[in-house]
């Protein structure tokens, strides 16, 4: 096929493969210029869009026999007001869950960032391996944040913010 074949996209409408590899391209770009770095050291969160920080929070990181996780991870899931579950444990929305009042999942599974109903534990290493944050800053960081944004969880102190 050549650039000029036709495809069909949704409600029928024809469109060129020039056309559709630059709404490719556009949508993976637009996806890109939403970055978080999750400095472990730092225990901070920071949300940067098109290159420049947003804003940065101060969250919980995993204590060092569940460690959080390394590398670079993306958005998978967002959810209000989550149910948690574990080891035959479910617990619904509300003040008791541990989870809080949002949950972003990350292409890791099992691992996201979440809100706590333990906000004394921000600024520790404190989770089995997540991103915890204060529920009004996960609400927040929730309404500015889509799925498919990068989050790179970095290992030495940062500086510059």
């Amino acid at each position: 096929m050549n650039n000029g074949s036709i495809y069909k996209r949704k409600h029928n409408r024809s469109i060129s493969l020039a056309a559709a590899l630059t709404i490719a391209v556009i949508q993976a770009h637009a996806q890109e210029q939403q970055r978080i770095v999750v400095s472990i050291p730092d225990r901070t969160l920071t949300l940067f869009q098109s290159g420049r920080a947003v804003k940065t929070w101060d969250i919980a990181v995993g204590k060092p026999s569940t460690p959080s996780p390394q590398g670079e991870l993306k958005i998978i899931s967002r959810i209000k007001n989550p149910t948690w579950y574990s080891a035959g444990k479910i617990v619904g929305p509300g003040p008791g869950n541990p989870v809080g009042t949002r949950w972003l999942g990350l292409s890791k599974k099992g691992y996201g960032i979440h809100g706590t109903n333990q906000p004394d534990s921000i600024g520790k290493a404190a989770s089995h391996g997540c991103i915890r944050m204060r529920n009004r800053d996960v609400e927040e960081l929730f309404e500015l944040v889509e799925a498919g944004a990068t989050v790179e969880f970095k290992t030495v102190e940062l500086t510059g913010f």
